[in-house]
């Protein structure tokens, strides 16, 4: 659905789609951080230092897009 514009700068959307967004934050920070909670663990573990890097930094993306669609939420009405 298409964004509009109104007079406090701030788009309408359909709650259906605020859902949607709400439901991604969550899924995104909540899973970045257990990527990155595991890929400390396999880095100072010892075991596999190379999927602990690759898991710690898609963890601190998913995370950080997890922030970022929070902060586009606040802006969407």
């Amino acid at each position: 659905m298409a964004a509009s514009e109104t007079t406090d700068n701030k788009k309408t959307v359909s709650p259906q789609t605020l859902a949607w967004i709400e439901r991604l934050v969550w899924i995104l920070i909540y899973g970045g951080l257990l990527a990155v909670v595991l890929g400390l663990f396999l880095v100072r573990g010892g075991e596999s230092v190379t999927l602990g890097s690759v898991l710690l930094a898609k963890g601190g993306i998913a995370a950080g897009a997890g922030v970022f669609l929070i902060w586009l939420r606040s802006r969407l009405k």
